[in-house]
């Protein structure tokens, strides 16, 4: 296909083909020819639809930030501090053990370790990481501001706990561990939690 043609595939849902390979091998697992097999397209009509396949994983990382991953958004936007975290631990719980997607968060399992010509695809996923984490802690800010969480508790240190928990549920779904067993977790870490942000 010459880029002077108009595309014969859907862009959408291209990306979302995409993102389940990535989600599933791996940004080094993937291959080109895994990606046009699962889009449905040749290798001419990746390169132009996509430039290359970091620019495309780019694009992938976009979408999963706000679809799968949009739980995030979803929990920043409560009324209470109590229940941003319940909808957090509970989401990424939701997220990594449901069982129509390949499992793990892309953002933590895309590139953990890639080879140095690949550093840059690392670096992307390490930036939106450190996003996230940011939002949350952009919430609790308000949340001290309006009088909802205590004086007594930073908000950063709050966040990175937060975003450690997040991170680490989605490991641990990758090692097999059940969803029962990861809501077990999560129901602790709330129970926990609240005695610290609750009055």
């Amino acid at each position: 296909m010459s880029r002077g043609r108009p595309r014969n595939f859907d862009l959408d849902e291209a990306l979302e083909k995409a993102m389940v390979v990535f989600w599933s091998k791996g940004y080094e697992g993937t291959s080109i020819p895994d990606l046009t097999a699962a889009i449905g397209i040749n290798r001419p009509s990746l390169y132009a639809a996509f430039g290359n396949k970091e620019n495309l994983f780019r694009k992938v990382l976009d979408r999963y930030r706000t679809d799968p991953a949009s739980y995030v958004n979803r929990a920043v936007e409560r009324t209470t501090v109590g229940e941003v975290l319940e909808g957090l631990l509970y989401g990424v719980v939701d997220l990594v053990t449901d069982p129509s997607r390949p499992g793990g968060c892309l953002f933590v399992c895309g590139a953990l370790a890639v080879g140095e010509a690949n550093k840059t695809v690392s670096d992307e996923l390490s930036s939106r990481r450190i996003a996230g984490e940011e939002d949350i802690y952009r919430r609790f800010v308000v949340a001290q501001e309006q009088g909802d969480l205590p004086t007594s508790v930073e908000p950063a240190a709050l966040a990175r706990l937060v975003a450690t928990l997040l991170w680490g549920i989605s490991v641990h779904s990758m090692n097999g561990t059940s969803r029962q067993e990861l809501r077990d977790v999560a129901d602790l870490a709330l129970e926990t939690l609240r005695l610290k942000i609750e009055r």
